[in-house]
């Protein structure tokens, strides 16, 4: 009887042991990844572009002895940039819902995705999904981790650059296409940043459907504006670079920005240059262009993975410049998401969880700083990622090509670089309004035909209200029935759209 219970008392001990925090042997487990990315391989963000950069961090964590035990199952998904990324989420869920969701990128899409995957106790990380409205993680988007720098973070360059030379009034201008709307959500947080900082601002859109742009309407509006901020395509941008220049504005009363986040493989090969007529014409007005880009850091392992994306790429068949980067952020992004995943993941099982334990898993990975496969890799105490961000421009206005001549860093500071010059930043003419035009000195400054003008368009106004009042009274049942109805369908269009994403910029 003793001998047993000296037993029993013996394996109560071990069971104790082995369920304290802390003393969870080694990790052995298999983990489903969801990756929702479009197949569509025009989009920067593809799954085929994508996949080898998360292949190559998924090979990097099964060969590491700290994380031996832990297998990626990884499946793929199209996502488009709609709803197609939902059903993708849903119908997956039917066999088995998954441990981890990499993406999607797109904003609508990742609002839908991140409100379901927070419901199922999900963890999301996504290489996008930047627009202002996702920083509020308290209850639909709580399990979304941004590894990429969000809009608000880039706005945070123009803010300290307008403390830094005060600027107190900024012009904004974006082109928006009403569907995935990239400009929109980037010139959502230079607003939102700005106007919390009492930094007067108006804005400009443009019609991605339009081939040219109402310069001269926009040319009107930005006189009384130190800085014009620009996101849209590169020849609007040229168009609107062209007017700017020949209406004198880039001399020294506005200070003009472009914002490029993405494709910064493109920065310094002269974007000025379309083979045209203009080049020349171009090439003058941007030298007076800044454009605001991530800062591309690298590191010895990096020149590996680059050349393993470009081989990757090259053997599915998709476009790459000889002489050109493979990849981009999003590439580097969704690699860096699947290694602070298992960091986070192997923190949180050795304290006695699983990884079905999603809201602990994503709180692990907040407020964290890594080694990523460029460089250190911090998010902040809400899951978003810390960025720095270059300031370009062109330094030889002779040979047309561009430098970096300032970084700006998420602790505040600027690092000037040699092509850095303050006076490109002083403003020496305040800006004015455009002068008005000439009146002829007569019947208290309006001409006789003006004076006429005014007395038949009176008398004619007089009539149209006396008709509109008449037809109003007999008609006014009719206009009352219409207008709830009308009402109820824009409303209905505006929550559609509003309620995708919290957006405080304007009415989608």
């Amino acid at each position: 009887m003793l001998k047993m219970s000296c037993f029993i008392s013996l394996c109560l001990s071990i069971w104790v042991v082995l369920m304290m925090p802390g003393r969870t042997s080694a990790l052995n487990d298999n983990i489903d990844v969801m990756v929702v990315l479009p197949r569509n391989n025009t989009y920067l963000f593809s799954y085929q572009r994508v996949s080898p950069a998360i292949e190559y961090a998924r090979k990097t964590l099964e060969k590491s002895e700290l994380f031996a035990g832990l297998k990626f199952n990884v499946s793929y998904a199209n996502s488009g940039c709609g709803v197609d990324a939902l059903y993708a989420l849903v119908d997956k869920q039917r066999e088995e819902r998954p441990d981890l969701v990499l993406g999607p990128v797109c904003e609508y899409a990742a609002a839908s995705v991140t409100r379901v995957a927070s419901h199922w106790n999900i963890p999301v990380i996504s290489a996008g999904a930047l627009a202002t409205g996702f920083r509020e993680k308290t209850s639909e988007y709580s399990h979304l981790t941004r590894i990429a720098p969000t809009y608000l973070k880039m706005a945070e360059t123009f803010l300290a650059l307008s403390k830094n030379f005060n600027w107190r009034t900024a012009y904004l201008i974006y082109e928006d296409d009403k569907d995935e709307r990239n400009c929109y959500f980037t010139i959502e947080g230079v607003f939102t940043v700005l106007t919390d900082s009492l930094i007067v601002t108006e804005h400009a859109v443009l019609s991605s459907h339009e081939e040219r742009v109402d310069t001269d309407g926009i040319i009107t509006s930005i006189y009384g504006s130190e800085v014009v901020i620009m996101c849209a395509k590169a020849d609007k941008i040229r168009d609107l670079m062209l007017a700017f220049h020949r209406r004198k504005l880039t001399t020294d009363s506005h200070i003009f920005f472009n914002i490029e986040l993405f494709n910064s493989s493109s920065y310094g090969d002269g974007s000025w240059r379309r083979g045209d007529k203009f080049d020349n014409e171009a090439k003058a007005a941007y030298s007076f262009l800044n454009t605001v880009t991530l800062l591309r850091s690298t590191k010895p392992e990096f020149e590996d993975f680059s050349m393993e994306m470009k081989k990757s790429l090259q053997q599915s068949g998709i476009p790459v410049c000889e002489d050109c980067s493979a990849d981009n952020m999003f590439m580097e992004g969704f690699h860096d998401a699947l290694l602070l995943y298992a960091i986070a993941l192997r923190e949180v099982m050795s304290n006695g969880l699983t990884k079905k334990d999603g809201l602990e898993i994503t709180h692990s990975m907040w407020n964290r700083t890594f080694e990523g496969i460029a460089g250190q890799v911090s998010l902040d105490s809400s899951g978003d990622r810390n960025g720095d961000f270059s300031v370009v421009r062109m330094t030889d206005p002779e040979a047309g090509t561009h430098e970096t001549i300032m970084n700006f860093c998420t602790n505040g500071t600027f690092k000037t670089m040699p092509g850095f010059k303050r006076e490109l930043f002083s403003l020496r003419t305040a800006p004015e309004h455009p002068a008005p035009k000439h009146i002829e000195p007569s019947s208290g400054g309006l001409g006789v035909s003006a004076v006429t003008g005014l007395i038949v368009g009176g008398i004619l106004g007089t009539a149209l209200l006396m008709a509109f009042y008449f037809f109003r009274k007999n008609y006014r049942i009719t206009i009352e029935r219409r207008t709830p109805r009308e009402e109820c369908d824009i409303g209905k269009h505006r929550q559609l759209r509003e309620d995708s994403i919290r957006s405080n910029f304007s009415a989608a």
